[in-house]
């Protein structure tokens, strides 16, 4: 059985495009937390992550299953303090390591979205990969907590995202009364309209995805 890298490889030679790795790794050290993330964005969604933050390893999961994106995420941070620090410096290193990936974002449809459900959850999130970082956050979590995960906290893991990625990104709660099923059904609908926009679209493979010619 093929696996998806191989079959997008032989699309690829069938089309006669040359296509890349799409892979990065990104090692960020601070005063506050040691974070390395290496991600392919052409996987099978396997994942390895270890943050010190259950909740958030969970939540990568998502991202890696729902996105099929190979990920590892290894961080240690001063979560003796709180979560925050490791928290946002996790979504600092994963936006780099798809700007990375990315590239000069040559070939890809560009534009994703999707509305998750999770039971009585339903979260839509819509993407640009356009070069301008924004974030318009939709979320209504009615407790502080899941867990011992602060929910202010998803707020600032996709800011950091969106910043380093350079992304626009909107995310708009449509139903939903329980926080957990929010969150994730959130992370499930960013997992999968990102997967739509780093798909290569063989029609417009060897160009910028803009009437600019540039992102």
């Amino acid at each position: 059985m093929q696996t998806r890298d191989s079959r997008i490889q032989s699309t690829a030679a069938s089309l006669n495009l040359e296509f890349p790795s799409r892979t990065a790794s990104v090692h960020r050290t601070t005063g506050e937390t040691d974070v390395q993330v290496s991600l392919n964005l052409d996987g099978e969604g396997s994942c390895s992550a270890k943050t010190g933050i259950p909740f958030l390893d969970h939540m990568l999961h998502q991202i890696s299953s729902h996105g099929l994106i190979d990920l590892d995420v290894q961080a240690t941070g001063d979560i003796e303090i709180d979560d925050h620090h490791t928290n946002e410096d996790v979504g600092i290193t994963l936006g780099q390591a798809l700007m990375k990936a990315l590239g000069d974002r040559k070939g890809i449809v560009r534009f994703g979205h999707f509305i998750a459900p999770l039971d009585e959850a339903l979260v839509q999130v819509s993407l640009d990969f356009s070069g301008r970082p924004h974030l318009s956050y939709g979320l209504q979590i009615p407790t502080e907590r899941v867990g011992s995960y602060d929910t202010q906290l998803v707020r600032e893991f996709f800011v950091a995202v969106v910043n380093h990625a350079q992304m626009t990104l909107h995310i708009r709660q449509l139903d939903g009364i329980n926080s957990h099923h929010i969150i994730e059904a959130t992370f499930k609908a960013f997992a999968r309209a990102m997967r739509m926009a780093v798909e290569i679209d063989p029609r417009r493979a060897h160009t910028i995805p803009s009437s600019k010619g540039v992102l």
